[in-house]
């Protein structure tokens, strides 16, 4: 599978593709939404950042929980529900008499809903494309990823000042919905990847497993620690320039699309494998320029070159499927999910808990500095596995015995 045509010539690619816009447009509208309504009822550079970012930290009790289900649920009607959940939750978030806390509680229980959701999503992702074809695919729905949030927080910010953030939040429960009825219409019934009962046990001894393997282990933090720490740069826009917010989103979001296409499209194999480090240095370099608190304007270039580095997930997600068993590929894909997410809810805690105590652009350039020590030794970690006699290698067979999965492929 060598271009973007041959995917969309794919049966099931075109509503599953169309399906993730509408569900991508409605988190980009309604998060500013709820961020700004936070903002506005509370004051507090925290509260509006954990709002926008803190639902995620409710991954990592999912992932602890239910994560077994991403390969022992039928995809399509677990995709279903999951978009109704959201369509229903975020509407009653718009109710004029709830309170904060009662607006935490739901995006506790949608965060618990997202756990699920990455494995699956991307695991039948995996399954409807070819040998070869996810990183394509995938490098389609980072792109797409980023076309909603630019369009996406630019609607979203004449929304809410057009209108209201409730009319907003209505808005984006309506895309939830159309969303849920994308998926339950255009995609095929599909059995489970894999037979038996989902369990606690079950998620455990499969994170177990997956968190053994060194060379995956290192794929993992390369996935959740520099990035994580950089999206808590980006829940404190609203705090920093809460009139602007939307401007910086959609610039953040034009950014994360040019390195998107020029990772997954442009770069030979060879390179593309060269560059995972250099992005993720590019992604935290320009916010240390926060700590001057720049103009509007430069802050917007500054997020678009730095979020050009996103772009060094798809190395590591291309590396973390070279790892692992198809028949793991859902439960894999859905811990880097919601590890992924846990991270940013945890850095967006932490960069609102500075930006209380000093300003948003300290808080930004702190978290900066932060996330590059993290990519210096992750890299440094990196390189001594190399060096170090069958560090490169990979021996899985006895683990999947231990799951009872059959080593069909052989290791990987």
């Amino acid at each position: 599978m060598r271009s973007y045509s041959d995917l969309f010539r794919t049966r099931e690619f075109t509503p599953f593709f169309l399906a993730s816009a509408l569900q991508g447009a409605a988190q980009t509208v309604g998060g500013l939404a709820l961020g700004t309504l936070v903002y506005e009822k509370t004051g507090s550079p925290l509260l509006s950042a954990l709002s926008m970012f803190g639902p995620s930290l409710a991954q990592v009790l999912g992932a602890t929980t239910l994560l077994s289900a991403a390969d022992r649920l039928p995809p399509r009607a677990t995709m279903t529900g999951i978009s109704l959940a959201f369509a229903v939750c975020t509407a009653v978030m718009a109710l004029p008499g709830l309170p904060v806390a009662g607006i935490f509680g739901l995006l506790l229980l949608l965060g618990l809903v997202t756990s699920l959701g990455g494995g699956v999503r991307w695991g039948l992702l995996n399954e409807i494309l070819p040998e070869g074809g996810y990183l394509l695919g995938r490098s389609v729905f980072n792109m797409l990823n980023g076309i909603m949030q630019i369009t996406g927080f630019a609607t979203g910010g004449v929304l809410v000042v057009v209108l209201s953030p409730r009319t907003t939040l209505l808005t984006a429960a309506a895309l939830y919905l159309t969303g849920a009825l994308a998926t339950r219409l255009g995609l095929s019934r599909r059995p489970p990847r894999t037979s038996g009962r989902p369990s606690v046990a079950q998620t455990w001894r499969t994170n177990a497993v997956l968190w053994s393997s060194v060379p995956r282990r290192h794929v993992y933090l390369l996935l959740w620690v520099p990035n994580g720490l950089i999206v808590g740069c980006e829940s404190l826009y609203v705090s920093y320039a809460p009139d602007r917010a939307g401007l910086l989103f959609a610039f953040a979001a034009f950014g994360m699309f040019v390195g998107d296409v020029t990772t997954g499209r442009l770069l030979t194999p060879p390179v593309r494998r060269r560059m995972g480090v250099p992005l993720l240095l590019l992604l935290a370099t320009p916010y240390l320029l926060f700590a001057l608190h720049p103009a509007v304007g430069v802050a917007a270039a500054c997020v678009a070159v730095a979020s050009i580095g996103f772009g060094a997930s798809l190395v590591q997600q291309e590396r973390l499927m070279s790892l692992t068993p198809p028949e793991l590929s859902g439960h894999a894909l859905g811990l880097h999910s919601s590890g992924m997410l846990t991270m940013q809810g945890v850095s967006a805690a932490l960069a609102g808990a500075v930006a209380q105590l000093t300003s948003p652009g300290a808080a930004m350039a702190v978290m900066a500095v932060t996330s590059l020590a993290a990519t210096a030794a992750l890299s440094a970690a990196g390189k001594r596995e190399e060096r170090r006699p069958g560090g490169g290698g990979e021996s899985e067979g006895g683990a999947l015995d231990v799951l009872g999965v059959p080593d069909v492929d052989g290791a990987r």
